[in-house]
């Protein structure tokens, strides 16, 4: 696919005026808090708008559509819909707390409730999963839509990527991230549509597209599915969740820089409006590209929603188009970078390195180690497409398990059990990864080590794992998780129950259309999974 002149002037005008834009507005950050939390001065709508555009990416695009066109289906949409309701539940119950501790980062909290151990360990997961997982997975999967669009070399497309998104965010911190995802946000949100739309039209209209894809259109799947059991709705997606929009840094350090609490509850509750909405522009796409496109699928269906762009999207449009799709990768993995070098930069060189610090030298470290990471991140994306890893959206849930039940357990277990001592963390952080690992053991795997047979017991475990699908194997992992931190607190529980000092002097008045929206909010969203059961 080729693009004209007004397509190309389109899209360099959209992107150099985003770029611009979020540079002038930032061009003042000269302490960390300035460069970290933009000040602590974000509005309700920079951080609703901004939590979006810190999720969407072609992850979504790419990773979801091609999940839908899958064996998934339009199940998948439950990642969106799960999400906002557990956005109602982090504006009410957890983002309180967290503007209470004045902190700048997520793992500075496991300090704050544990100990200074807590947080290094985690501070340390944060950068690997961060670096070899998400920003890695998003210069990829931008770089595959690239390379299907216009032919692009894979990691031309990479490096590409990656050297827009460092320029503003190295430069402005978060703040030339939020007002940048303001506009992207709102690209990628017209963009999505416009596809759906023309989608739509090219399937014979929207009764035809539900007669068609009837048997995709259910939220419930067998519960032997490999991927979307319906049991993982139960328990099992809801821990992916929770970690990712209550305790991920990169999602959380906007309602962190909030102005006050009530602004940064709307703004959560804004994010949570738009995830009841984004299945409609993300996910049905996926099934209308099946629907055209089966055949050329059946290899990769990561490649779905590209395919509807190529063949679908008229010229003179292909330019806000691509400029959406450029927008949602470069949001994302900026919103990546700024969190990892602030974890980097705050967690562990200024606690650890150099507790001295200026706050130039701060500022400084932050920018240079956003830099780093976004090296590191085209060096690892272009290995991303080994069919072993199952479609980039399955690669990054299924890695971050290593990780996400661990912290929340730590999270959750802090919150309610006032007695818990900072062993009972630590345990919790240490056992996740090899719990995780263990249930990933299959038969083949037990074959080339060649034990196969010579232990009867772990020929039935690894038959069971196998067939497990990866969200019920985080859920499995999280009950064991606090299983060991009840046994570390019953050993040697804290002498007195823990109280969280107040360190940060915000406005925490909160207000009624809080508490109303995200009831609204809810019933809206267990009304659809009524409609699409």
């Amino acid at each position: 696919m080729t693009l004209d002149p007004f397509d190309i002037l389109v899209f360099v005008g959209f992107i150099g005026t985003v770029v611009a834009f979020s540079m002038f507005k930032s061009r003042v950050e000269k302490t960390g808090e300035d460069y970290f939390l933009a000040g602590r001065q974000l509005a309700w709508p920079l951080i609703g708008f901004s939590l979006i555009a810190a999720n969407i990416s072609t992850e979504q695009f790419v990773g979801m559509n091609g999940q839908a066109a899958g064996d998934v289906g339009f199940a998948v949409a439950s990642y969106d819909w799960l999400a906002a309701i557990t956005l109602v539940l982090v504006a009410w119950f957890f983002l309180p707390m967290l503007l209470r501790s004045g902190v700048y980062t997520v793992p500075e909290f496991l300090e704050y409730r544990y100990n200074a151990a807590a947080r290094a360990i985690m501070s340390f997961y944060m950068m690997v999963i961060y670096v070899a997982v998400t920003i890695s997975a998003v210069l990829y999967s931008g770089g595959l839509t690239l390379h299907t669009l216009f032919g692009m070399n894979l990691k031309a497309g990479v490096w590409l990527i990656g050297f827009v998104a460092v320029l503003y965010t190295a430069w402005g911190g978060l703040k030339a991230v939020a007002w940048a995802d303001l506009f992207l946000c709102s690209a990628l949100m017209i963009g999505g549509f416009a596809v759906a739309v023309l989608g739509f039209n090219e399937v014979g209209g929207v009764d035809s597209f539900f007669q068609t894809n009837a048997d995709k259109l259910h939220m419930a799947l067998p519960a032997d599915h490999s991927s979307l059991p319906w049991t993982a709705l139960l328990f099992g997606l809801w821990i992916p969740n929770f970690y990712y929009w209550g305790f991920n840094q990169y999602i959380v350090q906007r309602a962190l820089a909030a102005k006050s609490l009530k602004h940064g509850q709307m703004g959560v509750l804004l994010a949570a409006v738009m995830q009841v909405i984004l299945p409609f522009i993300i996910v049905v796409p996926g099934l209308i590209a099946w629907q055209l496109y089966a055949d050329q699928l059946k290899d990769n269906s990561d490649q779905a929603f590209p395919l509807l762009i190529k063949n679908l999207v008229p010229s003179g449009i292909r330019g806000f188009i691509f400029a959406a799709i450029a927008g949602a990768v470069i949001s994302s993995l900026a919103s990546m970078l700024n969190s990892a070098s602030t974890i980097f930069t705050m967690d562990l060189y200024k606690r650890h390195i150099n507790k001295d610090a200026s706050q130039k030298t701060i500022v400084t470290v932050g920018r240079a180690m956003t830099v780093i990471f976004v090296v590191i991140g085209c060096l690892i994306a272009p290995r991303l497409g080994d069919p072993r890893f199952k479609g980039i959206f399955y690669y990054i849930q299924d890695f971050q398990g290593y990780v996400t039940p661990g912290v929340l357990a730590c999270f959750i277990f802090g919150f309610f059990v006032k007695r818990a001592p900072a062993s009972a963390a630590i345990t919790g952080l240490l056992i996740n990864a090899p719990v995780y690992g263990l249930l990933h053991l299959n038969p083949d795997f037990i074959a080339n080590i060649g034990i196969t047979g010579k232990f009867s017991w772990l020929d039935k475990f690894a038959v069971m794992s196998g067939q497990m699908a990866f969200l019920n194997k985080m859920a499995v992992t999280f009950i064991i998780t606090i299983i060991a931190m009840i046994v570390a607190t019953l050993i040697k529980p804290l002498k007195e129950p823990k109280k969280m000092a107040i360190q940060q002097k915000v406005d925490m008045e909160t207000s009624k259309i809080v508490v109303w929206a995200g009831i609204i909010i809810i019933v809206v969203t267990l009304a659809l999974y009524i409609k699409f059961w």
